[in-house]
């Protein structure tokens, strides 16, 4: 017999989650003091204290980070479960969770999205947009499905991913029609130090990628003359439309722009800023007939969403 019940790891996971027994109640739709119950019955079970009570915040001790990793993991499957004998009562119906890094979440992922759709209205699905390290884990944890990720995915979590390129993503320089380089169709290398570059925080996916390519092609990047750190997209393709400088952004994010002609792609002579897309998807959870509908219109679109990157 085991020494838990699901709804003990429910709860746990609830606590640890809103660090309080009020909003874990609230969010459970159950009674304070039924938690508290749950939660001494479980710690007796187990002759384990699991959680630290000596603060108004309620943090997990060693015990129950570890047994809160198990949890997650149980209740994932249960999860998964539930969702392989709905997927064959139903069909092709079903629900997906599918995730995406920031610039291809907002700017990439609607348009995946919208041509599916079109096809396969009966599958819900969710997204979540956040860093490729949080998404990564999110579907080692099993909470989502499937991603497209731009950035490196964390070395301790490759070896529980399926990872498989997907189309290539032209990180362009942009301009304004306004700044005198802007009349020249192709820059020389040395040109970059003569110009001011709007960039993302130092931190980003893009910028470090942006910065490691330059350095390849033996750029000094100390030397680029930086005078605004934005933290959107959105903010950078804005000032550079105002010629306030120049931005290195993904092709799939200036479209309208472009369209538009409140910016110019300037070219750099025998350099070319492209990074590979990448499916990712959980090694070892079960593919609903939703996953794989989903991955073969992801396949089957490579051809058509070269025009977006």
């Amino acid at each position: 017999m085991l020494p838990f019940t699901l709804q003990q790891l429910r709860i746990l996971k609830a606590v640890a989650n809103e660090k309080s027994f009020t909003k874990a109640a609230n969010v459970l739709f159950l009674s304070q003091p039924y938690l508290s119950r749950q939660i001494k019955s479980l710690e007796k079970t187990l002759d384990a204290s699991l959680l630290d009570r000596n603060s108004q915040i309620i943090n997990l001790t060693e015990s129950g980070e570890i047994f809160l990793q198990y949890t997650e993991r149980i209740l994932a499957l249960c999860e998964e479960s539930c969702r392989a004998l709905i997927d064959l009562k139903n069909g092709e119906r079903g629900n997906l969770s599918v995730g995406a890094s920031q610039t291809i979440g907002t700017y990439l992922m609607p348009r995946l999205l919208a041509l599916f759709a079109q096809t396969n209205s009966q599958i819900n699905l969710k997204v979540q947009v956040n860093s490729t390290r949080l998404i990564s884990k999110l579907i080692v944890n099993k909470h989502v499905d499937l991603a497209v990720v731009g950035g490196e995915v964390p070395k301790e979590l490759k070896q529980n991913l399926h990872i498989e390129p997907f189309v290539e993503d032209q990180l362009n320089l942009i301009i304004s029609h306004s700044n005198p380089f802007a009349k020249q169709k192709k820059i020389k290398k040395e040109d970059l130090y003569h110009l001011n570059f709007i960039t993302l925080h130092s931190n980003s996916t893009i910028r470090k990628f942006v910065d490691n390519t330059l350095k390849e092609n033996n750029i000094e990047i100390n030397q680029l003359k930086i005078v605004m750190q934005l933290n959107s997209i959105e903010a950078i393709k804005t000032a550079v439309s105002l010629g306030l400088g120049v931005a290195f952004v993904s092709s799939s994010a200036i479209e309208k722009e472009i369209k538009l002609k409140t910016i110019k792609i300037l070219e750099i002579e025998n350099i070319k800023v492209t990074r590979v897309l990448s499916i990712i998807s959980n090694s070892q959870s079960y593919k609903s007939k939703a996953f794989k509908l989903f991955y073969k219109e992801l396949l089957t679109l490579k051809k058509d969403l070269k025009n977006f990157t």
